[in-house]
C-alpha cells in the first residue's frame, strides 16, 4: 500500500497519536456523517461477529469487562473496544484479553488516511475506525463496543448491534446530551435497533425512555420488570431472570448491578448460567481505575468516578471499608459537576487534597478549593495531583485510606507514580 507522502514518516505508534490530535477543529465533534462516508469507503462490516454495544452514563466498562470474561471461560473469541485508556492507548483495544499490537493499530491508521482524503475526522472517530478494522479483520466470535459519549450520535453507533445494553442514566455531559435524565436517556437509547434486543440496567428508567425503545421496536429487557437483584445489601445476593435464578452469589469486585445487567445479556445472548462458573466470573472480575486496590496498609484505592452518580456507588464502597481516617486526593475536568460530585463524598471523607489536572480540560486546583470552601470543607491545595497524592501518604497512617478519584487521567497520573 502506497502511503501519503506528508505521513510516510509516520512509523510509531506514538507520531500517529499526536497527528490524530492536531486533525481536527474540535475534541468533541458529535456526528455520524464524516465517519460513516470514510466507513463506507473502508467497506467496514463486522457482520461476521456477534456485536454487543454498551451505552451508560456509568457502569459500561465494568459491564463490558465482566461480559468479555464469561465468554472468554466459554471458549468464544472476544474483542472488545473501549475508552479512555489510563495508561496506554492500546487499552481500548483488546483481543481475547490481550491488549492490541502497534502494528495493527499503525497498519489501520495508514489505510484510513488514504481512504477519509477530504474528510476531517476527531481522534476519537479515528480510532474507531481502526479499531473496527481490526476487528472485521480478526472476526471474533463477539465483539463489545462500549459507547464513548451518549449514543445516537457516537462513532460507535455506525454498526447495528445484535444486542444493545444501557447501564445507567444521570447527569452527566448536559452541554451534549440535554440537561435531564429524559434526554439523556433518549440519547442514549439512540444505540437500539428494531427487532434486536436492548437490556436496561437503570433500575429508574424514564418512563418515556422506555417508550422511545419500544417504539423503536426493540425488544426490551427491564431491571426491576423483567430482571432483579434481591439481597443487595447482603454478602449473599441473588439474581433473577425470567424463569432462571441464581442465589448466594458473592459480592462483586465492581457493580452489583452491572454484574445483574450483564448475566442478564450472557442469558439473551445464550450463554447457559452455572451458578459455580458465575461465582468464578464475579470474583474473577476486577477492573483497573474502578475501586482498585493498589496497597493494603494503608489502604490505597483508585477510582475513576467522576459525576454524582458514580460518587454515590464510591461513598458506600468507602463506608463500607470502616477505615480510621479518609484522606481523599481528587482533581476533575473543569466541565463536570465537580461541587456535586464532592458533595457526595463529605460524609466519608476526613480529609481534603486537591490538585490541578494538567490537560486541556483540566480544572486547576483554586476552582477545586473553592469548591469545596462553599461545601464547609478546608482543603490542601496543590499544583499538580501528583504532589497532592505524596502529601496524602505522608500524613496517613496504616489503618487508614487514601482515595484517589474524580478523573480517569487522575488515575493515569497516580499510577504514573506508583509505577
Amino acid at each position: 500500500m502506497t502511503i501519503l507522502n506528508s505521513h510516510s514518516k509516520l512509523t510509531s505508534l506514538n507520531e500517529w497519536l499526536f497527528y490524530l490530535e492536531s486533525i481536527h477543529s474540535k475534541e468533541i465533534d458529535m456526528g455520524l456523517e464524516r465517519i460513516s462516508m470514510v466507513a463506507k469507503r473502508l467497506a467496514i462490516s463486522l457482520d461476521k461477529s456477534k456485536v454487543i454495544t454498551v451505552a451508560g452514563t456509568n457502569g459500561k466498562g465494568t459491564t463490558c469487562a465482566f461480559i468479555e470474561h464469561a465468554l472468554l471461560s466459554q471458549h468464544h473469541s472476544v474483542a472488545v473496544y473501549s475508552s479512555p485508556h489510563i495508561k496506554d492507548f492500546n487499552e481500548r483495544l483488546r483481543i481475547n484479553a490481550q491488549l492490541i499490537d502497534d502494528q495493527s493499530l499503525i497498519t489501520a491508521f495508514n489505510q484510513i488516511e488514504l481512504a477519509r482524503a477530504e474528510i476531517s475526522l476527531t481522534y476519537y472517530e479515528y480510532t474507531t475506525l481502526a479499531a473496527l478494522m481490526i476487528c472485521q479483520q480478526l472476526q471474533p466470535d463477539f465483539v463489545i463496543l462500549e459507547v464513548g459519549l451518549g449514543g445516537r450520535l457516537d462513532a460507535t453507533n455506525i454498526i447495528d448491534s445484535d444486542v444493545s445494553v444501557i447501564t445507567s442514566i444521570d447527569l452527566d455531559h448536559q452541554a451534549f446530551l440535554g440537561n435531564d435524565r429524559s434526554s439523556i436517556g433518549k440519547e442514549k437509547a439512540g444505540i437500539v435497533r428494531a427487532n434486536k434486543p436492548v437490556i436496561i440496567g437503570e433500575p429508574a428508567m424514564p418512563t418515556d425512555v422506555l417508550d422511545f425503545c419500544r417504539q423503536k421496536k426493540a425488544i426490551t429487557v427491564v431491571r426491576e420488570q423483567d430482571f432483579f437483584i434481591t439481597n443487595n445489601d447482603s454478602p449473599n445476593w441473588s439474581w433473577s431472570y425470567q424463569q432462571q435464578s441464581l442465589s448466594n452469589l458473592p459480592q462483586p469486585f465492581i457493580p452489583q448491578d452491572n454484574v445483574a445487567t450483564a448475566l442478564t445479556t450472557l442469558t439473551v445472548l445464550g450463554i447457559a448460567l452455572e451458578h459455580n462458573a458465575v461465582s468464578q466470573w464475579i470474583l474473577n472480575t476486577k477492573v483497573e481505575g474502578r475501586t482498585e486496590i493498589v496497597s493494603e496498609q494503608p489502604l490505597v484505592v483508585l477510582d475513576v468516578a467522576h459525576n454524582p452518580h458514580a460518587a454515590r456507588y464510591l461513598a458506600k464502597f468507602v463506608q463500607r471499608q470502616n477505615k480510621q481516617q479518609v484522606f481523599a486526593v481528587t482533581a476533575m475536568l473543569a466541565d463536570k459537576d465537580i461541587k456535586s460530585t464532592l458533595q457526595t463524598m463529605l460524609a466519608c471523607v476526613n480529609h481534603w487534597y486537591v490538585g490541578s489536572l494538567d490537560v486541556p480540560r483540566g480544572a486547576n486546583h483554586e476552582i477545586m478549593t473553592n469548591a469545596l470552601k462553599d461545601l464547609g470543607k478546608d482543603s490542601n491545595s496543590f499544583d499538580n495531583i501528583t504532589d497532592a497524592y505524596r502529601m496524602a501518604v505522608d500524613n496517613a497512617n496504616n489503618n487508614d485510606m487514601i482515595l484517589v478519584f474524580g478523573s480517569f487521567f487522575t488515575v493515569a497520573k497516580i499510577k504514573q507514580s506508583l509505577f
